[in-house]
């Protein structure tokens, strides 16, 4: 059923599409000088009139057992309406490590989906048009592993890699901090998240290439204004870095994400 429109509120007051601290709006802005949504710096949003004409992507974190039965997982999702997929790795994945690694075990296909080759991943998104869907992939360490598996999946249905949408999660820092999923020293893991940058810049625009995530270090014990202090804190090195190795700052920072859990 679709929604009516209102033009006024349940109590009969005139309903406006931005509430602002002043009913008057300038050509621009209002009269307390903040800008509206949909304009420069964007505090309020990108969009002009928010949800209300375009909404978020809708996705539900899901993975589990092995690629087909997450395949199934995935399509069932989409066919009931989701408009994005939001892949969950298990845990050798998020280390690289094979299924069959004597460290893996006991935990393959658990909290997540077990990736161990490109086969998998053409599995994963079988009868899937990367096309049409965005997609997010919680996944640090072998971030560019998993982004490239990705790449080549969309080459093989032949879809430009201009095209292709997506965030691949790419935080190493909280790693260190919090979560313990990581496989090379710091500068070694900062120089890959920094080409992954660097490979999308040129290759794929519209992909998301990090999202500095607050939530797993909110999770580990820190406060509310400690998460968001030690994720801007992240946010900043990763920018330093991404700088020193080249990059300009339009180079990255608008593919640039975030996870709070405050």
């Amino acid at each position: 059923m679709m929604r009516k429109s209102r033009s006024k509120t349940m109590s009969g007051m005139p309903r406006s599409d931005v509430s602002t601290s002043d009913t008057s709006l300038s050509a621009g802005h209002p009269e307390d000088g903040h800008p509206l949504p949909g304009q420069p710096p964007y505090t309020r949003g990108i969009h002009e009139e928010m949800y209300k004409t375009k909404l978020w992507t809708m996705r539900q974190y899901a993975g589990y057992s092995t690629a087909q039965q997450t395949n199934e997982r995935f399509r069932l999702l989409l066919d009931e309406g989701q408009t994005g997929l939001s892949v969950a790795f298990d845990l050798p994945t998020q280390l690289g490590l094979d299924s069959d690694h004597p460290n893996a075990l006991g935990e393959v296909g658990k909290v997540g989906v077990a990736i161990d080759s490109i086969r998998d991943m053409r599995v994963l998104f079988n009868s899937i048009d990367l096309n049409s869907v965005s997609t997010s992939m919680t996944i640090n360490a072998p971030a560019t592993t998993l982004l490239a598996m990705y790449v080549a999946i969309a080459d093989e249905q032949g879809v430009s890699r201009s095209a292709i949408r997506g965030t691949v999660q790419n935080d190493i820092l909280k790693e260190y901090i919090a979560r313990g999923l990581y496989i090379y020293p710091p500068n070694h893991s900062m120089r890959l998240t920094t080409d992954l940058m660097e490979w999308c810049k040129d290759n794929a625009p519209k992909w998301n290439t990090i999202s500095v995530s607050g939530y797993h270090m909110r999770e580990a014990g820190c406060t509310a204004i400690e998460e968001v202090g030690l994720t801007l804190s992240n946010a900043l090195q990763y920018t330093r870095t991404a700088i020193d190795s080249g990059l300009g700052i339009d180079d990255f920072a608008p593919r640039m994400s975030f996870f709070f859990s405050s």
